[in-house]
């Protein structure tokens, strides 16, 4: 045992936590960025004349990225390490939100919100926090990545009220401000107190006992994304990755896609205050962080194939019941929906982390997951707009409540199919 293990042993907070806590604050900067776009829009139209097709444009380009970024800033954080590439994509979305302030174009408002920042906070996303899981815990790694996973909820809680104040109060100016300089101080923080890997300082990951193996093999030497699409095709050969990928496009489907999109104006269809139908929404971001650090404690404990069965089916049940619930009033059966479903948001983010790095193995999981992830962001833009379509010939939603709940169900199905542990061919591709 080297000095700094036995200093790591002796000491009572594991440098794996502060790993862990510099990482969550990255999390929750990247989702106040994301999240910060809808505050700003009204307020950018207002000012420069622009219309919503515009503003939205940028928007769903930024959305689109983020999800397709994924699995190529996995392969960059391997190759590159976690610690260069998170304070590069931190400065660059500042500069960006910075640059924001003297745009006088839509198609400054493309390149800066859709493509810069799109790409950036792409960088950040949920694989980011499974890379630093799988590399720093083995006890505790699901209730991390259930930390890791609530943070997106966390940034909206914490920082949107005070962008969307500041908006209000302030101007758009001074909100893209705080998010520029948010980004340049936690880009400071993460450069100082982030590290790659245990091994860089002489340690060995949290949770390891005496005897157990930890096989490191260190960052591979090819480019980023032809990393990023061999892990692709030696993944696309089994099952299990297009399970994972199958039933996190429903998950997209029926979360962001769906009840963040369309949530309040089906609430407004039914006569209830647009201000009353956010409302609810803040409320399913507090419960799920509470749901999702659930899920990450009971992915350590329980067969991760079996929460994601419950999870999909219980989702798909519920979505059912939604029409009847909407009223101009907030019904006692609304406020059960809101609170369970916020239980459920997004506690499939662990076990489908652990099925990915039971399948693929740890050192290439990060990308396997970045492609599921991407594969979640598709699912969430169709979604989004089969429910737009949907309402645009019906005058109602009430058909695609029934579609996402029938998706979900199916991909509960799906989950069963999932192996319990790594088949050969599976074992084929975590050892390259």
């Amino acid at each position: 045992m080297t000095t700094q293990q036995r200093a790591a042993t002796r000491s009572r907070i594991h440098p794996a936590w502060v790993v862990a806590a510099v990482t969550l604050l990255a999390l929750v900067a990247a989702a106040t960025f994301r999240s910060s776009t809808g505050v700003l829009m009204e307020p950018i139209e207002r000012e420069l004349g622009w219309d919503r097709a515009t503003t939205s444009g940028a928007v769903s380009l930024n959305l689109v990225l983020y999800g397709l970024a994924a699995p190529f800033a996995a392969a960059i954080m391997e190759r590159f390490g976690i610690r260069r590439t998170v304070t590069t994509a931190l400065v660059v979305v500042g500069v960006a939100s910075g640059a924001t302030l003297v745009m006088t174009s839509p198609w400054h408002l493309w390149l800066l919100w859709g493509f810069v920042i799109g790409l950036g906070t792409g960088a950040m996303a949920l694989v980011f926090g499974a890379i630093v899981a799988n590399r720093w815990f083995v006890a505790h790694r699901g209730l991390v990545t259930g930390l890791f996973s609530a943070a997106n909820a966390t940034g909206q809680l914490l920082f949107l009220p005070v962008i969307a104040w500041t908006a209000t109060e302030l101007g758009w100016r001074a909100a893209a401000g705080i998010v520029a300089a948010l980004s340049l101080v936690v880009a400071v923080l993460v450069g100082f107190f982030l590290t790659d890997r245990p091994s860089n300082r002489g340690l060995m990951p949290y949770g390891v006992v005496e005897g157990y193996a930890v096989t490191d093999p260190g960052p591979p030497g090819e480019n980023p994304a032809v990393t990023a699409l061999r892990v692709l095709r030696q993944a696309s050969r089994h099952w299990a990755f297009w399970a994972l990928a199958l039933t996190f496009w429903v998950c997209g489907w029926s979360t962001n896609g769906l009840v963040q999109t369309h949530l309040v104006p089906a609430a407004h269809d039914h006569g209830m205050p647009a201000t009353a139908a956010a409302g609810l929404l803040a409320l399913v971001g507090i419960f799920d962080v509470v749901g999702t650090i659930a899920s990450g404690y009971l992915t350590d404990k329980v067969d991760p194939r079996l929460l994601l069965c419950a999870y999909y089916a219980l989702r798909g049940l519920s979505l059912l019941t939604i029409d009847a619930l909407l009223a101009p009033h907030v019904q006692p059966g609304m406020w059960v929906f809101i609170v369970f479903y916020g239980l459920d948001w997004v506690a499939t983010v662990p076990p489908t982390v652990a099925l990915c790095r039971t399948h693929f193995g740890l050192q290439r999981s990060g990308v396997v997951f970045g492609w599921v992830f991407a594969a979640h962001m598709v699912g969430a833009g169709a979604g989004a707009w089969v429910a737009g379509a949907i309402r645009t010939a019906t005058g109602t939603y009430a058909n695609a409540w029934v579609n996402a709940a029938v998706l979900c169900l199916l991909a509960a199905a799906v989950c069963w199919t999932i192996p319990r542990r790594a088949v050969d061919g599976d074992r084929e591709v975590a050892a390259a």
